[in-house]
């Protein structure tokens, strides 16, 4: 046990690291480049930080260990959200672009019905990876065009001293490469130690690769994302803050999700568990972006300690049905009747306040 433990670790330490060369490099090069805080959110740093969940689910994929393939993308879509979100806005309350809100989140709540309803028959196909590789590609051609600096913009000089600065000096951008094809590197080797341990402990702990998947390797792929949001909102750069959580959204449905399908023998079987649960839980918690987005385009404390504490009564559920506690029936009810409908109820009066007032 002791030694799966230290693969564990070891696993999420070379994730952090390498995710933190990878989102340096990137971000940097990006900046030289001109390209606007939002777009470096919901792209670069993005794929950055997304990169871990890349990593393992692929991993997982090839290993045929398709419940943490699956519960990865899932439970780091629920964290991205609850935790990473929730923990940003508390630590400081984020203020929300108007394009993230009219764009981007209705993007990221349509790809998870899309993966929802490509589910449905149990399998996540080849031909299904390649639908979704296919439109993250479109979204993120739109997303890089939709951002691309006007004529005359502070963003278009920056690009411009960039590129003269390529021409007088190619030290710094073999820098910034380096970064990031080392930050790959570490990636890869972290996400087989992480998988390895995970699957090792589920096995010892007599849990299932799926639960497993849902948290520990959740959470530990979305470390990255946590540190990078918290930091950009302590900075007041909540577009980077926010638009990390989304962007990896997207990003994980699409292209983690779509090349798993792909590279996989037979597709990605998704659990029942899943396909009546975990997605539908997905989905809903893509649903709550929006209203609490529209309402001021901000993430204040209260909204965000709103989402830690449903996190922390999704993991508590994921956790008693595991081990079959005689709670569970009574927890569960207590979710359903008292409070799902209070939080609806607090939304729907939130969207209301905020329609009336404009």
């Amino acid at each position: 046990m002791v030694e799966h433990i230290a693969f564990l670790c070891a696993g999420l330490a070379l994730l952090a690291v390498g995710a933190e060369a990878l989102v340096r490099g990137a971000s940097r090069l990006a900046a030289l480049l001109g390209v606007p805080p939002l777009v470096v959110g919901l792209t670069v740093v993005a794929w950055g930080t997304g990169a871990p969940e890349l990593a393992v689910t692929v991993q997982a994929s090839l290993a045929a260990q398709t419940d943490i393939a699956v519960g990865n993308v899932v439970g780091s879509n629920i964290c991205n959200v609850l935790l990473i979100l929730g923990l940003s806005a508390v630590v400081s309350p984020l203020v929300v672009s108007r394009q993230l809100v009219r764009r981007d989140v209705p993007v990221m709540i349509g790809v998870s019905v899309l993966v929802l309803l490509l589910a449905l028959d149990g399998m996540l196909s080849r031909v299904d990876g390649l639908l979704l590789v296919a439109l993250f590609a479109a979204y993120t051609a739109l997303a890089l065009w939709k951002g691309r600096p006007s004529a005359g913009s502070t963003e278009t000089r920056r690009a411009a001293n960039a590129a003269g600065a390529a021409r007088t000096g190619g030290r710094q951008w073999i820098v910034l490469i380096g970064f990031i094809l080392v930050g790959l590197a570490l990636l890869v080797l972290g996400s087989r130690w992480l998988v390895d341990g995970a699957v090792a402990i589920a096995k010892s702990l007599g849990m299932s690769e799926l639960i497993i998947g849902l948290t520990v390797v959740a959470v530990g792929t979305s470390m990255p994302e946590i540190a990078t949001s918290v930091l950009a909102g302590i900075r007041g750069r909540s577009d980077i803050a926010v638009g990390n959580a989304v962007g990896s959204n997207i990003f994980n449905l699409l292209a983690a999700l779509g090349v798993a399908s792909i590279v996989s023998a037979e597709g990605i079987p998704v659990p029942e568990d899943t396909l009546v649960f975990n997605l539908p839980v997905m989905l809903v918690v893509a649903l709550a972006c929006l209203p609490i987005f529209f309402t001021g385009y901000r993430v204040a404390r209260w909204e965000g300690a709103l989402f830690l504490l449903y996190y922390a009564a999704f993991t508590t559920f994921l956790v008693l049905d595991a081990l079959e506690h005689e709670a569970l029936p009574v927890y569960s009810s207590a979710l359903v009747i008292f409070a799902l409908p209070v939080t609806g109820v607090t939304l729907l009066t939130l969207v209301v306040r905020a329609a009336r007032g404009k």
